[in-house]
């Protein structure tokens, strides 16, 4: 899914990403506000993952919605 779409309906998308990355919260969620390095960042310090960790899981995961 084209990013500016996702940003325009993130407030929709919020919950499942919540399912998704459930050790995410309700204010970091906020605080992405749809923007893509933003929540690559929260996935980074949540999870430990690397930068291309977490897009990639951004990219797998958003693909289909």
């Amino acid at each position: 899914m084209n990013w500016d779409i996702i940003q325009g309906k993130w407030k929709q998308l919020q919950g499942a990403a919540k399912e998704k990355w459930g050790e995410l919260t309700d204010d970091e969620l906020d605080q992405v506000d749809g923007n893509k390095d933003r929540l690559a960042g929260k996935l980074q310090e949540k999870y430990g993952w690397t930068k291309e960790e977490a897009d990639q899981q951004i990219n797998d995961y958003f693909r289909d919605k």
